[in-house]
């Protein structure tokens, strides 16, 4: 299979970026869009040009590091799928694909392909863990938990943390992604004394961190390669307005007199 790439270039964060173009040929259909990068830039390292820089990892739809943009999908056409899983028989021989970095202010870009998301590391960092002592393995095995409220929280946790319910969304809102690590712990009962606390420093992280607001489109659903559902996003929605109603009113000194 043969293949016209369009590529965004970008030397790094000050760069205004460019698409290239290249031909790749010789290309299996079993290969994934990031064997044919691969295959690009060691054929650009032969000419002695500087290769297209992109992040991959575990290449088995785990990590979610290998998050791009392809013919203007998060990971790509295919749904339910990253970046790494996308494969060349999807597409048309000769077709042209482009592939560009996701596109959001909260994650900018690096170099050509790459992205810093650590944005999303540090809405995590504000609160998505536990602190508390909650026993060891043993008592927590003891904790009865219903199977209904146990599999909505491993769906939850199912987030891989790729940002490509950010790249989808019209607003950049990083929702799907905050309300997936709220829920995961709020459904636990190792999650409760900390509850209240963490939807608010979250959400707080969230709006500081620059993503928009959720408007309800969905597209974030649509592209999440391991299908979280927007219900998420109502029940963050939830835990934040509760949090809001029982937090502690701030304590005012009042003079003599």
């Amino acid at each position: 299979m043969n293949f016209k790439l369009r590529v965004w270039r970008q030397k790094g964060p000050g760069d205004a970026g460019r698409f290239a173009n290249y031909e790749v040929d010789g290309v299996a259909p079993e290969m994934s869009i990031l064997d044919v990068l691969d295959l690009l830039n060691e054929r650009l390292l032969q000419k002695e040009e500087e290769p297209v820089a992109f992040e991959s990892d575990c290449r088995e739809g785990i990590c979610g590091a290998c998050g791009l943009l392809v013919n203007g999908y998060p990971h790509g056409p295919r749904k339910g799928h990253t970046t790494c899983e996308l494969r060349m028989r999807v597409f048309k021989d000769g077709e042209t694909i482009t592939i560009e970095p996701f596109r959001a202010k909260a994650f900018p870009v690096i170099k050509d392909l790459v992205v810093d998301r650590s944005s999303l590391d540090r809405i995590i960092a504000a609160g998505g863990f536990v602190s508390v002592n909650t026993g060891n393995a043993r008592d927590a095995n003891s904790i009865l938990i219903g199977k209904d409220r146990a599999a909505k929280a491993m769906d939850a946790a199912a987030c891989i943390g790729c940002g490509a319910c950010v790249a989808a969304c019209p607003n950049a809102a990083a929702m799907l992604f905050t309300g997936a690590k709220v829920t995961q712990l709020a459904l636990l009962a190792q999650g409760a004394p900390e509850r209240e606390r963490r939807a608010l420093a979250m959400r707080e992280r969230m709006d500081l961190e620059g993503f928009g607001n959720c408007s309800n489109e969905y597209e974030c659903e649509a592209a999440c390669p391991k299908k979280i559902s927007v219900s998420h996003i109502a029940r963050f929605n939830w835990e934040y307005l509760r949090a809001s109603l029982l937090q502690e009113p701030e304590k005012t000194e009042v003079g003599p007199g």
